[in-house]
């Protein structure tokens, strides 16, 4: 989220919060301490992929920190659509990368720590040309991959997923007005976000951009129109701007 950070904090204040916690709970606790210590709370909370989950979490826990809520990206919330997340990022990449895919998945099963980093870098690059439309660039700019934090925390989020009303009475208690900006061409299929959020929170809106994946600040057809809606977003809450580092990449 750095090139994003980068771009709002010409016009508004900006913090960018790393998370380092190798738990859902943790992460969250992690986020909470870290807009009270460095932001003029309530914030504008703005996530990407785990990060918008993340953001929904925070929301949901604490909700005298957050005044609103942008989610660009944002994971599925049930176990049918996370298949289906997948299933079309299988039918995008070619015979051979597929091949790749499949080998580094294995690998992974067994990996030490240091080959496990290696591995999800490259896991990595194979899914990004599945996930994006148009990219201005391949560099998403990532300080480190976890691979191991990030194998714990969407364990966390997956018991939670699966656990039946868990995630309805999490999110229920959100009351702020929250704007979804969902690429169409992102393999996390927006009926895997939508109707939850629909259920759950009583201003929720969306906003769909074409010719955009999962990624909409490099993408070379929706770049503009992405910032354009942040600003108008930002301007609405008159507040200052906090995105949310999306430091767990959701492969």
């Amino acid at each position: 989220m750095a090139p994003v950070a980068r771009e709002l904090a010409a016009t508004s204040g900006v913090i960018e919060p790393l998370q380092s916690k190798d738990s859902l709970e943790s992460q969250i606790e992690e986020l909470y301490r870290q807009l009270l210590d460095t932001a003029d709370a309530p914030v504008t909370l703005i996530g990407s992929s785990w990060g918008a989950v993340l953001a929904v979490f925070l929301a949901a826990r604490h909700a005298a920190v957050v005044r609103r809520l942008v989610l660009i990206g944002c994971a599925v919330f049930d176990a049918g659509s996370a298949a289906k997340v997948e299933a079309t990022r299988m039918e995008r990449l070619s015979p051979e990368a597929r091949r790749e895919y499949e080998s580094i998945r294995k690998q992974l099963e067994t990996a030490g720590p240091a080959d496990a980093q290696r591995l999800m870098d490259a896991w990595g690059a194979v899914l990004f040309d599945a996930d994006v439309f148009d990219p201005l660039t391949r560099d998403l700019e990532i300080i480190e991959t976890q691979y191991e934090l990030h194998r714990r925390v969407w364990q966390d989020f997956v018991r939670l997923r699966d656990d039946p009303g868990r995630l309805e009475r999490e999110f229920s208690k959100i009351r702020v007005p929250t704007l979804v900006i969902h690429g169409e061409f992102d393999p996390h299929s927006l009926e895997g976000i939508r109707p939850l959020l629909t259920h759950c929170l009583p201003q929720v809106r969306f906003q769909i951009l074409p010719q955009c994946g999962h990624y909409p600040w490099i993408e070379r057809m929706a770049k503009d129109r992405f910032f354009a809606i942040l600003r108008d977003e930002l301007s609405e809450a008159n507040v200052p701007t906090h995105p949310l580092h999306d430091s767990t990449r959701d492969v």
